[in-house]
């Protein structure tokens, strides 16, 4: 058996191997989060049972009702595949401590109530049906078990329920071949790495599943963060999560909630934030009682999927991450892959022409990604002008257009405040 590391040099061979690792979610750039559980049936919050301080034994009750119906797995990861999502990642087991497993760490599951099947097994069989690598999101905390709140203050109880995560972990990394992220929640009640033994435990399931990544809530930093409601960006590989409406993880009455629910525009803007900036974004769907795709999410992410067939370039793969470096103008947005840069129109001009300060050398072309008709360019000073454009959205998807500009070089940009106006440039005709 491998000798255990202490913190420090554990953090220092995962990082010798994270690239390596992490070259696959570095071109992601986007997938589909699900919180599916016994919550879904109560239709308010995933956090229904402590909310509303529910009692167990009134808890357990949904166990016996719970109902996913044979190939719901197989209709999000079709969705997720249609939208252009690279990852799924699935709540195994959410705080509520109900496992989708068949779990002999924990007797509270899926194949011992309700469905009586493997709901994690139909989950993976889906994704690798349509080529989605595969996460399993695993909570630390757990309202059901009664050493998930002794753990705070009972060195025994601690020890007993580390033993607990540890083991469901370990059975969810050994029975369904190779996994590829393993995504904590909550590290509560304790408060601290030790409490949780998390480099003990890391190492350990780290050797079950060698090219595994690991996010950073077992409150040390594994592979990526994961800023959670908001698109924060930060200097290490980071991940944002974001429901799909504001309101809750888990399902809540399509109805109610379609007018807060993101539309295809939204989500390419978020899109945008997340991959112009070295990050992903993870949007959630909370799937209905029965496991069913909600249906205001349908709509959006098919259309998304639509228009990143056409524009896919400028969201995936290794693009540069100093977005700095390029800038677009007040209707657009950027992202950068080397010497091309993407600009992404929010707002379509009508007058046929548009320009874009900073850029102290020209492009060597311009182009639509969508189609590759190429645009009439002058460069004047730091200016480049956009010619004979037409009056509409090249894109009638979702009607954001992407332009593509071709340097020959890396591009030679300054932020427009701090530039001279300067004439007399070059027509590319």
């Amino acid at each position: 058996m491998k000798t255990l590391l202490c913190k420090a040099d554990y953090l220092n061979e995962i990082a010798q191997s994270r690239d390596r690792r992490m070259a696959w979610w570095r071109e992601a750039r986007f997938g589909m989060f699900i919180h599916y559980g016994l919550y879904s049936q109560i239709g308010r919050n995933e956090w229904a049972m402590v909310m509303e301080n529910m009692p167990i034994p009134e808890y357990e009750k949904l166990a016996a009702t719970f109902a996913p119906k044979p190939g719901a797995p197989r209709e999000w990861a079709r969705l997720a595949k249609r939208a252009g999502m690279k990852y799924m990642v699935m709540t195994t087991r959410h705080h509520e401590g109900f496992s989708l497993w068949d779990s002999k760490a924990n007797p509270y599951n899926s194949v011992n109530f309700g469905p009586k099947r493997d709901i994690v097994r139909e989950f993976v069989d889906a994704c690798r049906e349509f080529g989605l690598r595969i996460g399993f999101y695993s909570s630390l905390m757990d309202w059901h078990h009664p050493d998930g709140w002794r753990c705070a203050f009972d060195s025994q109880a601690r020890q007993r329920f580390n033993r607990y995560i540890e083991a469901l972990n370990t059975e969810l990394l050994t029975q369904y071949g190779k996994i590829d992220i393993l995504w904590y929640d909550v590290a509560r009640p304790m408060e601290s790495w030790e409490g949780w033994n998390s480099v003990e435990m890391n190492q350990h399931l780290r050797a079950l599943q060698p090219g595994l990544i690991i996010n950073n809530r077992s409150l040390i930093p594994e592979d990526f963060s994961t800023p959670e409601e908001h698109l924060t960006p930060e200097e290490h590989d980071w991940e944002a999560c974001m429901t799909f409406n504001g309101i809750s993880w888990g399902y809540v009455d399509s109805a109610q909630a379609r007018p807060y629910s993101y539309n295809a525009q939204r989500i390419l803007k978020m899109l945008n934030t997340c991959a112009k900036q070295g990050g992903n974004l993870l949007l959630n769907i909370g799937p209905t009682p029965d496991g069913s795709v909600p249906e205001e999410a349908i709509e959006p992410l098919t259309t998304v999927g639509n228009w990143l067939k056409s524009n896919g370039r400028a969201v995936y793969g290794r693009l540069t991450k100093d977005i700095k470096v390029v800038g677009g103008n007040g209707g657009s947005d950027v992202t950068c892959n080397g010497r091309s840069v993407f600009l992404w129109y929010w707002l379509w001009p009508s007058s046929g022409t548009m320009s874009i300060g900073g850029y102290r050398n020209a492009p060597k072309a311009v182009r639509f990604v969508k189609d590759g008709r190429p645009i009439k360019f002058t460069h004047d000073g730091h200016r480049v002008i956009l010619k004979n454009l037409p009056k509409k959205p090249v894109d009638k998807t979702a009607g954001v257009t992407v332009v593509e500009m071709i340097f020959a070089k890396k591009p030679d940009y300054v932020f427009a405040s701090r530039f001279p106006q300067l004439h007399g440039g070059k027509s590319y005709e």
